[in-house]
């Protein structure tokens, strides 16, 4: 009798001990791997640095068919090392899954072993408390054997007792590790759509460096004919947009929301305005006539991800169906609240006419198309009651819809942003 109840307390402790050391060299060998993925996602961020550095040199240098190539061609370095970046991150989070598997799994195994042992344990326990203290005695042989035996017992419960406490503990550490694993697959998931933004900017980058030399043949003099042609078409341009908003009669404003920080977001991740809303001193020169700006510009390289500014549907879009027209591609949405907002001098866009987004959905990629002398995002806040759409016959000679507010149905964007 006392040889069985020695013999399931050791058992319940090689149960708790054998799974440990079966994994530890796996366990070991994923955290190797995930040290060494961190050291290369190190790596490649000292690279997307120092991309960063040279774009910001380019950016100062006069402004030429090689310059703007060398700007797009870093540019595309940069994100194929984003890129690459997000796929270390995304094999990182991996193995972390699959290291928070494995000790899910381990951890159910000692549990499982665990409750056996308990079981087999709790029935032997039952048997010995079930004989009569009369038959014990005899079958002790002696007064001496027949109390080691009760001695013997009293053990086995007090390491039962801290085997369920262990087991306990042993559950609440599954369920800690099954959180976090699904927060891992969560964090997965976010990265591959990242990944998925980045991807669609690189092919907005390479097109547009593409696009560019089609059209300039790679002749300086070609580019800087385009550059004149833009500057003049886009002053034709401002032009016309703002005699229709002289003959537009005043909008009714009574309906949109009090001016507030926040109601809207920024459609991109990293602002810097370069221009800003109505009669600033550059809309005091010839470009503008001194009529005022209608929105606002960000900086913004080819192929940055633009996102929408407050959920909304799209009222309508332009593909670029006339390059080198107008605002180029560009979405405009509708939102709940009263605003409408643009998006101009898009290099590609992500959404079409009548579909819903939500706040900080990717619906394009910032570029140089239309009456742009260098790639950035224009961005408009209407009136949503004012906004009505015209048809403008480009210098191409190709007519596209554009959308036109009065005066009084352009908003300063910087009152409604954080």
């Amino acid at each position: 009798m006392r040889m069985v109840k020695f013999s399931v307390l050791a058992l319940v402790c090689v149960f708790a001990v054998l799974p440990a050391l079966v994994a530890a060299h796996t366990a070991d060998e994923l955290q190797q791997q995930i040290d060494s993925n961190n050291a290369q996602i190190q790596q490649l961020d000292n690279e997307i640095a120092n991309y960063q550095a040279q774009l910001d040199s380019t950016t100062k240098q006069k402004d030429t068919l090689q310059n703007t190539v060398n700007q797009l061609a870093l540019q595309s370095k940069q994100l194929t090392a984003k890129i690459n970046v997000t796929k270390s991150q995304i094999k990182t989070t991996q193995l972390q899954i699959q290291q928070l598997s494995q000790g899910i799994a381990t951890k159910q195994a000692t549990i499982d072993d665990e409750e056996a042992g308990l079981a087999e344990s709790l029935r032997s326990l039952d048997a010995i408390e079930q004989t009569p203290l009369s038959i014990t005695l005899l079958a002790a042989g002696t007064i001496s054997d027949a109390w080691q035996d009760i001695d013997s017992i009293a053990s086995l419960q007090s390491a039962m007792q801290s085997a369920i406490v262990r087991l306990s503990a042993d559950k609440q550490t599954l369920t800690t590790n099954k959180t976090t694993a699904e927060g891992k697959r969560a964090q997965l998931l976010a990265q591959q759509r990242t990944l998925n933004t980045q991807q669609g900017s690189l092919n907005a980058t390479k097109k547009a460096q593409s696009d560019l030399l089609a059209q300039t043949k790679n002749q300086e003099s070609n580019y800087q004919k385009v550059i004149a042609e833009k500057v003049a078409a886009k002053q034709d341009f401002e032009d016309t947009l703002r005699e229709l908003q002289a003959k537009l009669q005043s909008a009714d404003i009574s309906a949109i929301p009090s001016q507030g920080k926040g109601v809207l977001r920024w459609p991109l991740t990293s602002v810097h305005v370069t221009q800003y809303f109505g009669d600033t001193a550059f809309a005091r020169t010839a470009a503008y006539k001194g009529k005022g700006h209608n929105g606002i510009d960000l900086r913004a390289s080819v192929g940055t991800p633009v996102f929408a500014a407050l959920t909304g549907v799209v009222e309508e879009t332009n593909l670029g169906t006339a390059p080198n027209c107008q605002y180029g591609k560009w979405a405009l949405i509708r939102h709940n609240n009263g605003l409408t907002t643009l998006y101009a001098h898009l290099s590609g866009v992500n959404v079409v006419k009548g579909q819903s987004v939500s706040t900080g959905q990717l619906i394009g990629y910032s570029g140089n198309t239309g009456y742009a002398t260098g790639p950035h995002l224009h961005f408009t806040v209407y009136v949503s009651s004012a906004v009505s759409f015209i048809n403008y016959k480009c210098n191409n000679g190709k007519s596209v819809k554009v959308p036109v507010s009065p005066f009084n149905g352009y908003l300063n964007p910087v009152n409604y942003l954080p």
